[in-house]
């Protein structure tokens, strides 16, 4: 199983949001390519970074500390936030970065969505966040009519390769990921799926690793030493 640390910039600072407000926001490491040098020194092959400001604001204010960290070498980065057109696409992997993840776009969009799925292949990565098993857009203030799980193989039908999938009520809550939603959504044929959200034991990664999990994000139980990011990238690596 792939293991990604997180990083959320805001203000060129790694922070973390409960529940994706941010007005209850922690800065955690005023240098994010310091945190991602941490990440890397502790084993880490992959990381996930959010670029806050671009998802709220569209912008690109976070550009060059993406550049930075991508610079340090030996991580496989995927970033998400504010992703809304190809030509920030095209951005992000000329920077160095894996893959991309289209948010909002993906929803509000999805012919874009399918074709840049079928142009890139597995350097796009959509993510589905839901909010009472709905899927929720623009920072999770909007909730469609459409199920989370129905959105997931729509996406899969369309080419998409790979799916983060996020429980809204569980993201910064350090009160478990929601198991049962990752049963499901590892149902839907030829889509790689990442959970994301309340991991806070080091035991979920044990659980999420034996249903065939393609990858785990881990963002606050690293930060508050919930989990141990060297333990677990030593157990459930691939």
């Amino acid at each position: 199983m792939n293991i990604y640390p997180a990083i959320d910039l805001r203000g060129g600072q790694a922070v973390r949001l409960f529940q994706g407000d941010y007005d209850r926001m922690t800065v955690y490491n005023a240098d994010p390519v310091a945190q991602a040098k941490l990440f890397l020194d502790a084993g880490a092959k992959y990381l996930h970074v959010v670029d806050l400001d671009g998802a709220k604001d569209d912008t690109t204010a976070n550009r060059r500390t993406i550049a930075a960290i991508a610079a340090l070498g030996g991580l496989k980065i995927e970033v998400g936030g504010g992703i809304r057109d190809e030509e920030r696409i095209k951005m992000y992997l000329d920077l160095g970065v894996d893959r991309c993840i289209l948010g909002t776009v993906a929803v509000k969009n999805f012919a874009f969505t399918e074709k840049v799925a079928q142009r890139y292949g597995a350097r796009i990565a959509v993510g589905v966040d839901m909010k009472d098993g709905f899927v929720a857009v623009n920072g999770w203030k909007e909730v469609t009519p459409e199920p989370g799980v129905a959105f997931c193989k729509r996406c899969a039908a369309a080419g998409v390769q790979a799916v983060i999938a996020t429980d809204i009520s569980r993201d910064g809550t350090m009160q478990g990921t929601n198991m049962a939603l990752y049963r499901e959504l590892l149902r839907i044929p030829n889509l790689q799926i990442t959970a994301s959200g309340g991991i806070a034991r080091i035991e979920e990664l044990a659980e999420l690793q034996a249903m065939h999990c393609h990858a785990a994000i881990l963002g606050k139980s690293i930060y508050t030493n919930g989990i141990d990011l060297k333990t677990a990238l030593q157990r459930y690596q691939s």
